[in-house]
């Protein structure tokens, strides 16, 4: 069951914190339930419902008018703030129910026409809805219970018996002017009611304040919940141990290649297996229910209308199977298209066909994106699918929206007039994991990448340090803690990174520490300690990294931090630079044997970079010996400059957008023609 969350001192702190205007602290209480609302994932998930306030402010001639905050694009309820809530001049917008018809592309000239502010988001296409309500505060929300209840075939029945006559039933209408206007028709037939079912969509309550707005939203979803004994919320984004990873690799290059995206344009996968999840492949109607389409319109926008289902029997037959399924899941897409595209007055472009979530059994379910947020988003709007889907066909049926429906939500002329008008970053979809990650060098490379777009796990043995260091790269990168020189460290590693993103497309093989001191005095075991760090470990992880590109079948690669030493030995440094060199050798025998698999293989040659190698201690020595002081030790190169960590992470980036480069080293150095390899 829901827990009400709403706390009365709580409020009044958000009231408090926008000032003494009422006006505003009206706003700041809006902004508390809104986040109260959009925190809780079975009441609503990733900018799916909304909420609005009306309130008097004074227009430029200082005369007060009436004014509706409403989310705005772009905005989630989790985490909004006032700028979210955009104000709208509210009389205008009431003249509008009085039309017959009004396009999308007019709703929304109108509304930006009325905004307060002309910098200010899109307010949201249920704008109107909540306009012609005439309550102070309105919530709208996709609660599970609800979605279960709004997708049976006799809701109108169900929802009675719930709430007799407390809630007024809207069929479905898809979110705009039409919608509006059949909600405040059924509002006004019963003004007595506490909110709406919408058919298909999802659950409107009201209220004079906004505690009474949101205490109605968790006690009407507690009421469906219980009636359909879901006594339990709706996990989302469990990951447990999982068998059969292998898979995802291979699905990964079977969707960009059957999608014909460049090698760089890999998709993301987000893994979903815990129980709930597991359990749902024992159903017998998997194949049925794949069919149906989606809870809630808005969730076609980031999962289509349904997902791909790989059964046991497609895993056994290989790669070749798996590239049959999702060739024909685009061929049924296309199919869709051209059934419904001819039916509308305008032209529509056809979206990518491949897909956005996937039922793999004996593995879980997948949300698969452009990126991570995109692939967790829709990871988690396909988990409450589950729920809905399975809770509601035992309970009558689950029946959404049906085709037609779906192609004018997901082919709506808003978001086709979003399409082209943005281009995604260099390396958006690249899986990136960067070994030695919260070092210096390694960290700053992970930032490049991040920057670049790509998603970066980063390895380590120090988890203090790689918490610190993922907190600086946010929410959509991941860490592994082990020490690479470990056996069994990059398997590990490797399907730790599988686990989380379904694949890897670019290995930065950079953990190294040096050992000073005379060969001769060197003893056997710290010579052999440090070949296991700076050879064998790069060995082992470029092997399973390669193992993995293979499987994808889309190109990749891997890069190897190389060093100076490699190429211009110094002095007391034989320890370091003996494996160094061998590194070099190997990254020049992975290039002949991985060029036919398109992985291409690639290192940087950097010296004198502040990190775990070269630290204060070891530059003041290494200075003293030289008889400089540390500044010119560290420019003591061509260009008189320092060459920072950040230098070597350009180098790094630069050879991953070097689609026709391989065996190549760049020298990172400022200049050092002892060094040179050319």
């Amino acid at each position: 069951m829901i827990e009400n969350w709403y706390r009365a001192d709580e409020a009044r702190k958000w009231r408090d914190r926008v000032g003494t205007d009422p006006a505003d602290q009206e706003l700041g209480e809006r902004v508390y339930t809104s986040r109260l609302i959009g925190q809780n994932p079975d009441l609503l998930m990733h900018g799916g419902g909304n909420t609005s306030v009306k309130l008097e402010r004074p227009d430029l001639f200082g005369d007060p008018r009436r004014v509706l905050h409403v989310k705005g694009s772009g905005w989630d309820l989790d985490s909004i703030e006032a700028p979210g809530l955009p104000g709208v001049w509210l009389d205008p917008l009431m003249k509008l129910r009085a039309l017959d018809h009004l396009s999308d592309a007019q709703m929304v000239n109108v509304q930006r026409a009325n905004l307060l502010d002309s910098g200010s988001p899109n307010p949201s296409v249920e704008t109107l809805l909540h306009a012609f309500l005439p309550h102070k505060y309105v919530d709208h929300t996709h609660a599970t219970p609800f979605l279960v209840l709004a997708n049976l075939p006799n809701a109108e029945e169900v929802c009675r018996e719930i709430f007799d006559d407390r809630l007024g039933i809207v069929p479905y209408i898809k979110p705009g002017f039409g919608l509006a206007k059949k909600a405040a028709e059924v509002f006004d037939k019963n003004p007595n009611v506490e909110g709406l079912l919408l058919l298909q969509h999802g659950h409107f309550t009201f209220g004079a304040t906004a505690q009474e707005s949101y205490d109605r939203i968790v006690a009407h979803t507690n009421e469906v919940a219980a009636y359909f004994g879901m006594k339990d919320l709706t996990t989302i984004g469990r990951r447990d141990p999982a068998e059969n990873l292998e898979v995802l690799p291979i699905l990964r290059g079977v969707i960009a290649e059957v999608a014909a995206q460049r090698d760089d344009q890999m998709p993301v996968f987000d893994l979903r297996n815990g129980p709930d999840v597991m359990q749902f492949f024992d159903r017998p109607d998997i194949d049925s229910l794949a069919q149906r389409g989606m809870a809630s319109p808005d969730h076609v926008l980031r999962t289509k209308g349904c997902p791909l289902v790989l059964r046991a029997s497609d895993l056994s037959g290989g790669r070749a199977r798996i590239k049959a399924k999702v060739a024909e899941f685009a061929k049924d897409y296309r199919e869709y298209f051209e059934r419904q595209a001819p039916q509308v007055d305008e032209p529509k472009k056809l979206l990518p066909q491949d897909p956005k979530h996937a039922w793999i059994e004996g593995v879980g379910i997948i949300g698969i994106g452009p990126n991570a947020k995109a692939a967790s988003t829709a990871a988690d709007l396909a988990e409450q699918n589950l729920r809905v889907r399975s809770v509601g066909e035992d309970a009558g049926g689950f029946f959404p929206n049906n085709e037609k429906d779906r192609f004018d939500c997901e082919y709506w002329s808003l978001e086709q007039a979003k399409l082209g008008k943005s281009s995604p970053p260099p390396l958006q979809g690249k899986i990136v994991m960067v070994t030695g990650g919260a070092g210096a060098i390694g960290l700053a490379t992970a930032k490049a990448f991040a920057d670049a777009g790509a998603n970066v796990v980063l390895v380590d043995r120090d988890e203090g340090a790689l918490a610190e260091a993922k907190s600086t790269l946010g929410t959509w990168h991941s860490t592994y803690a082990c020490d690479v020189t470990e056996r069994g460290a990059a398997d590990a590693a490797i399907a730790a990174v599988i686990h989380r993103f379904g694949g890897l497309d670019v290995m930065v093989s950079n953990a190294g520490a040096a050992t000073s001191g005379a060969l001769l005095d060197l003893g056997d075991e710290e010579f052999r300690a440090a070949f296991e760090l700076n050879f064998f470990a790069h060995k082992a992880f470029a092997t399973q990294a390669a193992r993995v590109m293979q499987a994808q079948g889309r190109g990749g690669q891997i890069l190897f931090n190389i060093s100076k030493q490699a190429i211009n030995p110094g002095r007391n440094m034989g320890a370091y630079g003996t494996p160094k060199a061998a590194t070099l050798f190997l990254l020049r025998q992975l290039t002949l044997e991985l060029a036919e698999y398109g992985i291409r293989v690639n290192g940087v040659n950097a010296d004198r970079i502040r990190s775990g190698l070269l630290t204060d201690g070891f530059i003041q020595e290494r200075a003293a010996a030289r008889g400089v002081s540390e500044e010119t030790y560290m420019s003591g190169n061509l260009l008189g400059r320092e060459v920072e960590a950040k230098h070597v992470a350009n180098a790094f980036v630069a050879l991953a957008l070097m689609e026709r480069t391989t065996g190549h080293v760049v020298t990172v150095d400022g200049g050092n023609t002892e060094a040179e390899l050319r």
